[in-house]
Order: C-alpha cells, then structure tokens, then sequence
C-alpha cells in the first residue's frame, strides 16, 4: 500500500504545477498577443512590416518571424528566471531589472532600420505586449530561494 502525501508535499508541488502552468500561458499569451497586433497591424490596417537594413535586403516580418522573435525571448526570459531562482534569494527583483533593460533595448534596433511610421508603431506595441504580459506573470510566480 502506498503512502499518503503529507499535506505540506502536495501544496508545495501543487503550487510548483501552478506556477509553470502560469508561464507557461504566460509564453503562449506573449506570443498571442504580438500576434494579435500583426494581424491587426499588417492584414487589417495594412501597415507594412518590412524592415530596412543598409546592406541587407529588405525583410517582411510575416506571422511565423513574429512567433519566432516573442517566443525565443519568452523562452530565455523563463529559463533565467528558473536559474535566478535556484541561486539567489533577490531572483524577482534581478529577474524585472534584466527584464525591463531587455525591453528598452529591444527598441534600439528600431534607430539603425527603415520602417514605414505605422510599421513602427505596430512592431513597438509588440515589444510592448509581450513584456506586458511576460512580467507581470513572472514577477508574480516568482519565489526566492529557500
């Protein structure tokens, strides 16, 4: 016969279940909600999303690079948050810091490319939405270390 769980046990993987559900809806919300702003930006409003380099020829951000450049950062921004919180107790405070500087560095991509005004604004919404989705729901599952 197997043993009961103890109360304490099966809270404490509960919540452990709750929190990577949480990010986990967290990444795919990111991800749904830059989404939701190119369909709404390029197919709906028609702003182009095509991006301008010097020297490299001009790339439209189709749906599939949206996905790709706000899940991959989703994914990075979990997988440190997980690694803070194996380290340091200051995981949550660490973890917003390095998230925020990651968001306003993200715009400065915006000062070497050519990009129609309302593509602009569609592409920094984007940023915007997926650290608006990604932060708070992180900051708030955080736990330090014991």
């Amino acid at each position: 016969m197997a043993a009961a769980a103890t109360p304490a046990a099966s809270t404490g993987a509960s919540r452990s279940t709750g929190r990577l559900r949480a990010r986990a809806l967290a990444v795919a919300g990111s991800v749904a909600a830059a989404l939701a702003l190119w369909v709404v930006g390029e197919p709906l409003l028609g702003y182009g999303l095509v991006v301008e380099s010097p020297g490299v020829p001009p790339r439209d951000l189709g749906a599939s690079a949206i996905a790709v450049m706000s899940l991959a950062p989703a994914l990075l921004g979990w997988g440190l948050l997980e690694l803070l919180e194996r380290f340091t107790r200051h995981a949550r405070a660490v973890w917003t810091t390095a998230a925020l500087v990651v968001l306003a560095a993200s715009f400065l991509p915006f000062l070497g490319v050519t990009v129609d005004t309302g593509g602009a604004v569609v592409l920094a919404l984007m940023h915007v939405a997926v650290a608006a989705v990604l932060i708070p729901v992180f900051w708030r599952t955080s736990t330090p270390r014991a």
